[in-house]
């Protein structure tokens, strides 16, 4: 079997429908859009969500609390995982990645005190609870802040 000499199987495909190509067509003069109106005219397209000058749904429905759009959006990570790093060893963002514990590190890392910390090891993380840092400190290590 040669390149040229493969063709789709019988039946799947269909000729392009040309519209508006002349009354013996089948679909000449409106071209299946009907006498007028906005939907036969160029450019005729409503928007997503638009009721025709009624107000729409999204702008109907009751609005609640607050966005705060520069809110910081933290990784949580206990302190129970951070067992899986050796004794004496740097832990921060890069390292976690590495690791595989997290995939995403968003915009930045929060310690969180769950768990018992055995090793000893510097953590570098946007933010601890007051627990993870004392558990780190307790180990024999530090907390920094970056």
């Amino acid at each position: 079997m040669k390149l040229h000499e493969l063709s789709p199987a019988p039946g799947s495909t269909k000729s392009v429908f040309r519209k508006g190509r002349g009354a013996g067509s089948g679909n000449g003069k409106t071209a299946g859009k009907g006498h007028k109106g906005q939907k036969a005219r160029s450019g005729g397209s409503i928007r997503p969500g638009f009721e025709g000058g009624q107000m729409p749904l999204q702008r109907r429905i009751p609005k609640r609390g607050f966005n705060n759009i520069f809110a910081k959006e933290y990784v949580s990570i206990n302190v129970d995982v951070l067992n899986r790093f050796e004794d004496g060893a740097v832990v921060d963002a890069q390292a976690i990645a590495d690791a595989g514990i997290i995939k995403n590190t968003r915009d930045g890392i929060k310690i969180l005190g769950r768990g018992e910390l055995e090793r000893k090891l510097t953590v570098i993380a946007s933010a601890f609870s007051a627990s993870a840092k004392e558990k780190i400190e307790a180990a024999g290590g530090k907390a920094e802040v970056k």
